[in-house]
This record gives structure tokens, C-alpha cells and sequence, in this order.
């Protein structure tokens, strides 16, 4: 059996990658700044969507969840959910994106996703998600892009582990019971705080 890389390692490399060779990015879908470059988390994460406690207790119950919610704030059409959701379970399967550290990044790019959107799920009492250490995660930040952005998709998934590599912010993270203070802590994290 063969160990990929962490998660992590090998999104930073395709960033600095992408950055080195110039590659233009498509100015569509979150704010962003200068050509389509994201630099805040609270560009892409819907604030409707996030989940303060989660009711799935399994991975796929919990992706489900998290796009249905982006569907439910109008950030992902409704009759996309369930190809949606079965892409990301897809991706899961190949490997999966519990990286340690009681967190799981689920992402993908779909044709059905017109603009970038993420979210933030909470789980109180855990969830298996053959997260790489094999411990249960306790919070999920769930990113769809659109087929189209591949490289919008790799800066928001550069912030979102830049974020998650904090011990302060993972703590904060499984301990912020509401939505406010979800949002209160991106706010804290976007702002360098």
C-alpha cells in the first residue's frame, strides 16, 4: 500500500506551482482581489450554511448535511445535491480528506457548482471520516468550485489549511458551539488575529 503525501504538502506544492508558471486565473465566482486571487476565508464560506451541530453521525451522512445546507442558503442549485454529494463521497473514497487533528477538508470541483462556496460543520461528538491519524473528526470545512476554476480552487484550499495547521484556530474551531461564533473566529482568522 502506497502512502500519498498529506493533503496539505501537496496543495501548497500545486499552489506555489500554479503561482510560479503565471497561470491566469478566471475572475468569477467569490470576491476576490487582483485577477481572481481569494485571500479571505469569509470570500468563499456561506454564512447560511454552516453548521454549528451537526446531526449526521457518518462521513457521507455529514456531506449530505453540508452541501444540502449550501443548497438550502442558494449557493449550490437544489436538484445538484445529490450529484454533488456523490462526487465528494467519490473523492473520499480515493482518499480520504481527514487529514488529522480532529479535521476534514471534503472538496471537489463539479460542473453543477457555478461559484465557489464552502462551509464549516461542527461535531460534538465526533465522526469517523478515516481521517489519516484515525481518530474522529470534529470539524469539517466542506469547498465545491466550479469545473472551471481550478486555481481559485487551490488559493482557497491553501487559506483553509493554512487556517487548519493553527492549533488556536482548530481549538477554537471544535469549541465554537453557534454560528456567530463560527464566524466570529473566520472574522478573527481572516484579519490575522
Amino acid at each position: 500500500v502506497v502512502t500519498p503525501p498529506p493533503l496539505a504538502a501537496t496543495l501548497g506544492a500545486r499552489a506555489r506551482e500554479s503561482r510560479a508558471a503565471g497561470r491566469a486565473t478566471k475572475d468569477s465566482g467569490p470576491r476576490t482581489k487582483d485577477k481572481g486571487q481569494i485571500v479571505k476565508l469569509r470570500e468563499f464560506i456561506v454564512t447560511e450554511a454552516i453548521t454549528p451541530e451537526l446531526q449526521a453521525t457518518d462521513r457521507d451522512g455529514v456531506i449530505r448535511e453540508l452541501v444540502t445546507a449550501l443548497a438550502g442558503a442558494g449557493a449550490v442549485p437544489a436538484d445538484a445535491v445529490d450529484e454533488v454529494v456523490a462526487a465528494l463521497v467519490k473523492r473520499e473514497q480515493n482518499g480520504s480528506t481527514g487529514f488529522g487533528k480532529g479535521v476534514a477538508v471534503p472538496h471537489v470541483k463539479h460542473a453543477r457548482v457555478e461559484r465557489m462556496a464552502g462551509t464549516v460543520g461542527r461535531s460534538a461528538g465526533g465522526i469517523d471520516f478515516a481521517a489519516l491519524d484515525h481518530q474522529p473528526v470534529y470539524s469539517v470545512v466542506l469547498l465545491l468550485s466550479p469545473d472551471d476554476a481550478p486555481q481559485q480552487h487551490l488559493q482557497a484550499m491553501n487559506i483553509v489549511f493554512s487556517n487548519l495547521q493553527k492549533d488556536t484556530f482548530r481549538r477554537f474551531l471544535r469549541g465554537a458551539a453557534t454560528r456567530e461564533a463560527i464566524t466570529d473566529l473566520l472574522d478573527e482568522a481572516d484579519s490575522g488575529k
